[in-house]
């Protein structure tokens, strides 16, 4: 009997039609058609570029991506080449008609409907467009697309080598913080606007200084706690900012990027249901509420790990990973199904790096969930190899010593301590697995006992009582009822120190525990000292005499970035008495 089929009989190849392109979009043409060589896969871009890095936007802006194709990771015809996909940039899908699986798709010619079999929508996210009059000055640019990084560069080069090079960035988060980093490379004079009262308001405000301060470092002017109102022209084609605060800032480049929101038109248009934010809700395995239409990418709705919250987390890690799985979820395969969002994040902020992942404490406040905070200021690598930098660590742990977030800000070894953090988070781990966490070591690289290793020890001593902790942030209540005790050593003091605190360097304190103990009066005793670790010693030392103490978490360092204005009176009354 032959065995030879029709082809004939064969059934129709599956039509994919992908809506944008880009991570999400691109990461799931290109694992279905490694999963299925028989399948027609459509890719329609509405823009003349499907697969560009706009992550690496800002360092072309800079000049350090020199060649603007290396930004260009594909074209059409190189798609077609290696996948046989069908791509048409230029192509905008205007309606999806679910009943009869069609999408209506624009071009600059005319329209036409074109079918699928599945259908996936990776449309991105717009930015915001605050409420600013002017946004149409010529000055004024965005920088998410390749149009834009052209139009900035085009600007930039136009401006007079000897006259005003002036740029103000309006908005403080992690684009605006590039763009900052880039137009200074660029020459330009930059100020820096937020409405927030400190730079990147995804990290938590004691740590923003660190940032604030590398900015003034290089020129930058910060106008912090103020919005944009209105950007008017002037006589000689520049523009000027005006602040809410009444300040006018004249520039000749204006760069806009103040956040941005689910491009979830097409498919609130289509009646697929979307979340309360606006973005598009799927399921575990990307699918929409239509059986025949799967999402990705910075429109989709997810679930935050920590806190539950469900919104748009615009990253272009959890949109890789969410290509990938709904092309198999759309070819019928086994997938991972989507975990819960993180939201790990990095940026250079010219010799600093500053990352989060997990919920920081601002967020597990607005949740009102019960956490332990600890902080560790440790070096990037072995104190004693040439140039240890130092690290500022702050976790978040729940009552129970479950991880449940992270921040970190310095000069190195920053993204590895996030990420080793971030691998934590997903593995449920908490205070103690980072105590027992054995990581790579050698002088050059790391310490005996790493900065997460030390989180762990310390977060340990705070959930299990063995150290009490107080925070920055009580500062005045621990002022107004405790007995500040501080063990640095005199020549630390000297440089500044909290009005009304007991000196006793940690070394003599064994000896002169009478003198706190008449010092106190039966008050409880908060001790510092520079980081954490001295007062950590005097702390179980009067602990053990009988005392009520309590240990600063991180130390004069943590309390100096939430309240200079404690830390630095000192130094201001030293100012006055030299006038």
């Amino acid at each position: 009997m032959s065995t030879t089929s029709d082809p004939a009989a064969a059934p129709r190849p599956r039509r994919l039609v992908i809506v944008g392109g880009v991570a999400g979009g691109m990461s799931a043409a290109a694992r279905a058609r490694r999963l299925d060589e028989r399948a027609e896969i459509v890719v329609l871009e509405q823009s003349e570029h499907v697969s560009f890095a706009n992550c690496g936007l800002p360092y072309g802006l800079s000049g350090e991506i020199e060649q603007r194709a290396d930004l260009l990771l594909h074209t059409p015809g190189s798609l077609h080449a290696a996948l046989a996909l069908d791509v048409r940039t230029g192509s905008r899908v205007t309606a999806i008609d679910r009943a009869a699986r069609t999408v209506h798709v624009a071009t600059a010619t005319g329209g036409y409907e074109l079918g699928y079999d599945a259908l996936l929508l990776a449309p991105g996210a717009v930015a915001v467009r605050p409420p600013v009059d002017g946004l149409d000055h010529p000055a004024v640019h965005a920088l998410r697309t390749v149009p834009d990084l052209d139009a900035l560069t085009d600007r930039i080069a136009a401006l007079p080598v000897n006259g005003p090079r002036r740029a103000v960035v309006v908005g403080a988060g992690f684009i605006g913080l590039e763009a900052v980093d880039a137009l200074v490379a660029r020459g330009l004079e930059v100020a820096l606007v937020e409405l927030a009262d400190h730079v990147l308001p995804p990290l938590d405000p004691e740590l923003a200084p660190l940032l604030a301060d590398e900015l003034r470092a290089h020129g930058v002017g910060l106008h912090l706690g103020v919005s944009a109102t209105a950007i008017t022209g002037t006589a000689d084609g520049a523009a000027l900012v005006s602040l809410s605060d009444g300040t006018r800032l004249p520039a000749e480049v204006v760069v806009v990027n103040v956040g941005v929101r689910p491009a979830s038109d097409l498919a609130r248009d289509a009646g697929l249901d979307l979340g309360a934010r606006g973005a598009i809700r799927v399921d575990a395995d990307q699918r929409t509420s239509d059986p025949h239409v799967w999402a990705v990418g910075d429109a989709v709705e997810v679930v935050q790990a920590v806190t539950g919250d469900r919104g748009p987390v615009p990253l272009a890690g959890p949109a890789n990973r969410q290509g990938r799985r709904a092309a198999d979820a759309m070819l019928g395969r086994r997938t991972t199904p989507q975990a819960p969002v993180l939201g790990t994040a990095i940026v250079r902020v010219f010799g600093l790096t500053a990352a989060v992942t997990g919920a920081g404490r601002s967020t597990l406040r607005r949740a009102g969930l019960a956490h332990e905070t600890v902080r560790v200021h440790a070096g990037h690598h072995a104190g004693y190899f040439p140039g240890a930098e130092q690290v500022h660590v702050v976790a978040s742990f729940a009552p129970d010593g479950r991880l449940l977030g992270a921040q970190a800000v310095g000069r190195e070894g920053v993204d590895k301590r996030i990420d080793v953090l971030a691998t934590a988070l997903r593995a449920g781990m908490g205070a103690d697995d980072l105590a027992e966490l054995e990581l790579a070591y050698a002088p050059p690289y790391g310490s005996a006992k790493d900065p997460v290793n030390m989180l762990g020890f310390v977060a340990q001593n705070a959930l299990d009582g063995t150290m009490p902790q107080w925070q920055p942030d009580d500062a005045d209540d621990v002022l107004a009822g405790s007995l500040v005790l501080d063990v640095r050593t005199r020549a630390e003091h000297d440089r500044g120190h909290l009005a009304g605190a007991l000196h006793i360097p940690h070394t003599e304190l064994r000896d002169r525990l009478h003198e706190v103990r008449a010092a106190a009066d039966g008050r409880p005793v908060a001790v510092h000292c520079a980081s954490g670790v001295r007062s950590h010693i005097a702390t179980r030392v009067l602990l053990q005499a009988g005392f009520d103490a309590r240990n600063l978490s991180g130390g004069w360092i943590s309390l100096d970035l939430a309240r200079p204005d404690l830390t630095r009176a000192h130094d201001r009354a030293l100012d006055g008495a030299l006038v």
